[in-house]
Parts: C-alpha cells; structure tokens; sequence
C-alpha cells in the first residue's frame, strides 16, 4: 500500500502571490497529497516542498536560494524523495539560471504555468532530474485550476493578471506579462461558488483593477462588477474589498459604485509612490499629485468615513530633498490611514535600476525615517478618533489570546475600513471566523484597536 505524500507550499509576496499559492496547494491536493504544518514540513514529512517566490524586492534572491540550500540538508537527512518545487516571479526571472545556482531544486515553473506542475513533479520522481518549464504567455488563467484556500470565510478572486503599465522600478510586468482580463461571467461563477461554501468577504485582485475590462471594450466593467456584489448580501457576502487600482486609471464611477453598494467596504488602498511630480514623471506613473489629490477628494465627498492606504518608495534615482518634502506634504494632505513605506532597492532589467544616479544608503534610510515618522503620528491620530465608539468586526481568529486571571479570551478581526481590532470576550463564548460583532473601543495603539465585545 502506497504510504500518504504530504506537500508544503511557502508563500513569498503579495496576495497575488499567496492566491497563486492557494491554487499550487489545490493541484497539489489533486494529485493526491495532504497538507502538513510548516514545522512538519521542515522535518522532513514533506514530499513536495513547493516555494512560490517574488522577485519584487532586492533580497528575494538571496533570500531563496539561502533558503533552498536549508532545504536540501533536511531532504538529505530526513526525506530523500523530497521534491524541491520552486515558482513564482522569480522563477520566471531566472529560468534555467535557477538550477545552476541551486542544483538541489528540482522543479522549476513560472507564473503561467501552474496547471503543468503535476506533469513536471511526476517527471522528476522519475528522472531525479531538475524540470523546468517557463511557459512565455498565459496559457490558463489559475483561477481556473482547484483552490485549497487558506481561509473559509474569505476568499480572494482575481479577475485580471498582468499589468500594461511601464512603471521604471518594477519588474512585474515582464514577468506577468500584459494585463489579461477574466470574463465577467467567470469572475461572478467563482463568487457564486465562494459564497456557496460559507465566504462572508471578498477581495478582488489584480496588478490594475480599475483598467478591468479593458481587454474587452468595457473600460467601465469594473465599476459594474463592484455594483453586482450587492446581488450576493442576501447569500451571506458581507464584505467586498479590492487591490490595487492605479490613480491613472481611477474614475468616479468605481467611487459611486464603492459608495452606493452597501457591501462594498468603505476602504481603498491607492498607490502614491511619490508626492514629487519630477519623480512620477520618472517613475512613469502618469498621473500628478494634484490628481491623487483630487482622486481623494472624490472618494471622501462620497465615503466620508473611507479609509486610504497607500505605497510609497523612498530614495528613488535622483530624488533631492525638495522632491522627498513634495512626498511628505502630499502624505500631511492625504490623511492616509497607514501606508506601506519602501526603500527603493535596484531590481535588475528596470531602466531606474540602469539609472547612475542612485541615492546614498544613508540619505534613503533618514529619509525613510523622517516619513515613517510623519505617517506614524498621521495614523496614531486617526486610530485615536475611534475610541470610545463601536465598530463592526469581522472576526478573524477564534483562537485567542487567554488571560489566566481574569478568564477571558482576545479574539482579532478587522474593522469594516479594514483597522486590525483585539477584543475581550468571556471564556466560553462561541465565535468562529467569519462572524459579525459589535466591539467597543477602549484603546488605540498606531497598528490596531482595543476593545471589548458588547
């Protein structure tokens, strides 16, 4: 009798990324193998250790291939047939370099191919020889492929893969390719199905969600798409979210859509990368601070209790000081809720990456200081305006936090502008992930609230 195969997926990434990885885990799970914890994992129990890789920061590389080389000393300790499976953006990247620098991975498969992995895990077993299959387009798209998704009561649902955009920092675009568009009738078949099977929240992703549509003649679809969630509250979709849309390709009738359709949530995560115009132009953004600026404007005149957050890289080629203050008074204007701040880093095969003019290591990191700082007390002042109200919780985790003395449990969910909130429920009150509560806020700290259930 055939003994049990157990397999690991490693995620590294965004959620495009950790999506992907749902579906490596659902062909996996195909072909016959159950999942195993992390640790069971690096014990060796694992017979297919899958890495989903990102090529997006400088020291994913490395970070990979330290990791790989760990991995072959527990395959050859622990498990021998071991199969080292690495994909991703990076794997796209490095194609066949990948086996010459680690020899110990054994299969290698880009961002379009996922569908192939069971051909090319099988060939390996057989051959104890490295497969690698990069496929140069999207053959079909993974959202198409069985999901073993993370998460019963949300579900993310991609409805586009690649990007038109020729940002000079990014490599993404000639790794995923050019944006292609799912039919609307797919998108809304998997939402049906999702909801079907108990998920209460959504988010749709892709590298431009606003230019949805687009492949198809239909610049508006997405806003349309957005209105058709309201169609599913009565099913149980409560929460409807979406990243990243690009303020270029921003229109007010995705903003009328977020406001007018109850269970699209009142949060929007916008890219501003940099306040300076000089820089944008470089960046090849297409777009000014003055439109993010305005596009803000709309969304709080429509939302007003709508929460932005955003990107922004520090350090750009050729940024001077006067170009980082135009970025810090941009964010003083903007009132982000949180932003996700970046040191730009050089990414091979990027025109900004080739530029001579790269910033000093220690001017980026105080100007990365000086912004964190600023955002920081921004978002501690906003997170302060919640206390002593009540605001509606998605609950994330029903393994909480027990406090021994007192004999309560912190359970963590989020609110519906997307604010991580920890609250306090007696010891024995039966909440599982996916529930509704009213939470009382006692407490803001810059990164969470903290209350207790009414």
């Amino acid at each position: 009798m055939k003994k049990q195969g157990y397999y690991y997926v490693e995620t590294l990434g965004c959620q495009m990324n950790a999506h992907d990885s749902e579906r490596i885990a659902g062909v996996l799970e195909e072909m016959g193998y159950k999942p195993c914890s992390e640790e069971e994992a690096l014990e060796g129990k694992a017979d297919i250790f899958a890495i989903n890789t990102c090529a997006v920061r400088e020291n994913a590389s490395n970070k990979l291939y330290g990791h790989v080389s760990q991995l072959w000393e527990i395959k050859r300790k622990n498990n021998p047939d071991m199969i080292i499976a690495v994909g991703g953006c990076l794997a796209q990247k490095d194609k066949e370099n990948m086996v010459k620098r680690a020899p110990d991975v054994d299969v290698v498969f880009g961002t379009y191919n996922l569908q192939g992995l069971p051909k090319l895990i099988k060939k390996a077993q057989k051959t104890r020889k490295a497969q690698v299959e990069i496929l140069p387009r999207l053959v079909q798209f993974p959202s198409e492929l069985s999901a073993a998704r993370q998460s019963k009561h949300s579900a993310w649902i991609s409805i586009s893969m690649g990007c038109n955009n020729t940002c000079t920092y990014c490599i993404v675009p000639s790794l995923r390719g050019r944006e292609r568009d799912r039919r609307i009738g797919d998108v809304l078949s998997e939402v049906e199905e999702v909801v079907a099977n108990g998920a209460k929240e959504i988010t749709f992703l892709g590298q431009n969600v606003n230019t949805y549509g687009s492949e198809f003649g239909d610049r508006g679809l997405f806003a349309k798409l957005l209105r058709k969630m309201a169609d599913y509250e009565k099913d149980g979709l409560k929460r409807v979210r979406f990243t990243s849309p690009h303020p270029a390709a921003f229109t007010e009738d995705v903003v009328l859509a977020m406001a007018e359709t109850p269970n699209v949530m009142p949060s929007l995560h916008m890219p501003l990368q940099s306040g300076s115009d000089k820089v944008l132009r470089e960046m090849r953004r297409s777009y000014k601070s003055e439109r993010f600026l305005n596009i803000l404007k709309m969304v709080r005149q429509n939302i007003p209790d709508a929460a932005v957050t955003t990107d922004i890289i520090v350090g750009f080629p050729g940024e001077t000081e006067e170009d980082f203050q135009e970025t810090l008074r941009v964010v003083e204007e903007a009132r982000f809720a949180s932003a996700y701040t970046f040191q730009y880093s050089i990414r091979p095969g990027t025109l900004a990456g080739a530029r001579e003019d790269q910033i000093p290591k220690e001017i980026v990191q105080e100007r990365f200081e000086r912004l964190l700082e600023l955002q920081n007390k921004i978002t501690l002042e906003q997170q302060k305006t919640f206390e002593g109200k009540t605001v509606e919780v998605m609950v994330n985790s029903n393994h909480g936090r027990k406090d021994n003395q007192q004999k309560e449990l912190t359970l963590s969910g989020y609110t519906r502008d997307a604010r991580l909130t920890h609250f306090v429920v007696s010891e024995g009150t039966k909440l599982i992930p996916g529930d509704l509560v009213n939470v009382e806020v006692n407490h803001a700290a810059p990164y969470h609230l903290v209350g207790t259930l009414k």
